[in-house]
């Protein structure tokens, strides 16, 4: 399907580790999301139909909630799970910086690891959109990319700071 996003990032780390740093909400709390930004969980449930429900605030903005629902788990290799704007209660909503964006979106993430190093795969795509949600989708890759870019960047700091420890 063309309509994806796709990121690579190989992290300097152990695949067992950078694993436990995507599902573990005390690992989480210490890079996800854009730079800067405060970061809540509200619900974690780290399992085949469970949920991750999380809020993530700019300093200059209002917060956006965020809620996850698992549907494959083969820890450590993959991660599958569909993402959509929520409101604090977990009820979906449009995505508050584009009312086109998807209302949901399927993420697989895969863990490959070799010589102690983790390449992490993810790919985004929109689950049944409209055309207008297509066109935002594929509007939006660079920024979602730099996104995601920025997020990996703060894992590869945050695993450096507890590989030494």
């Amino acid at each position: 399907m063309s309509t994806q996003i796709k990121i690579t990032h190989t992290f300097n780390a152990p695949r067992e580790l950078v694993f436990k740093a995507f599902t573990e909400s005390e690992h989480l709390k210490n890079w996800w999301g854009p730079k800067g930004w405060t970061f809540e969980v509200s619900k974690s449930d780290f399992r085949r139909g469970g949920v991750f429900h999380y809020s993530q605030k700019p300093a200059d903005g209002n917060v956006m909630w965020v809620k996850f629902v698992y549907s494959e788990i083969i820890a450590p290799e993959k991660i599958v799970y569909t993402s959509f704007f929520s409101d604090e209660e977990g009820n979906t909503v449009r995505a508050p910086f584009n009312a086109n964006w998807p209302m949901e979106t399927l993420n697989t993430i895969t863990f490959i690891e070799d010589e102690g190093k983790t390449t992490l795969t993810m790919i985004v795509v929109p689950v049944s959109p409209t055309e207008e949600e297509i066109k935002t989708f594929e509007d939006s890759k660079e920024m979602a990319q730099a996104g995601y870019s920025g997020t990996f960047d703060q894992l590869d700091e945050y695993l450096a700071k507890i590989l030494t420890v």
